[in-house]
């Protein structure tokens, strides 16, 4: 594979539902929690999602920022999903983004247009097609 493709392994045995997850020379684990039988072990596959949109969009904002020299001290990103019952025609994923530092008005919207140009927002953003076999 492409040394630039994203590539993660995920390892589930009879546990339930302690998934190994594998990426990039990195371990974590994932799981679901207890009161869907899981051991809340690890973070839920739905959080790990939201996990991937938050961090992308604030490693894109800060690159911008420091490309620019924009005086950003601190990004804060809390995102939700709806719920599983909510996603049959569509899914919806909330993003609150918070800026600390000593930036203005203009520096303020250039960095909330530039979260939206995060790899992973574009993932999420295009249609989906999963190849499996």
């Amino acid at each position: 594979m492409p040394t630039n493709q994203i590539t993660a392994v995920t390892e589930l045995d009879k546990s339930h539902y302690k998934t190994k997850v594998y990426a990039g020379g990195h371990f974590i684990y994932a799981d679901e929690p207890e009161d869907l039988g899981g051991t809340d072990e690890g973070i839920s596959p739905g959080a790990l999602l939201l996990a991937s949109l938050g961090s992308c969009t604030a490693i894109t904002m800060r690159m911008y920022a420091d490309r620019k020299n924009i005086p950003l001290d601190a990004i804060k990103i809390e995102l939700a999903i709806c719920k599983e019952e909510e996603m049959n025609k569509s899914t919806t994923i909330s993003r609150k983004i918070e800026l600390t530092g000593q930036i203005d008005d203009a520096q303020r919207e250039r960095l909330m247009q530039i979260a939206d140009k995060c790899p992973i927002h574009k993932i999420l953003s295009n249609p989906i097609t999963i190849l499996t076999s």
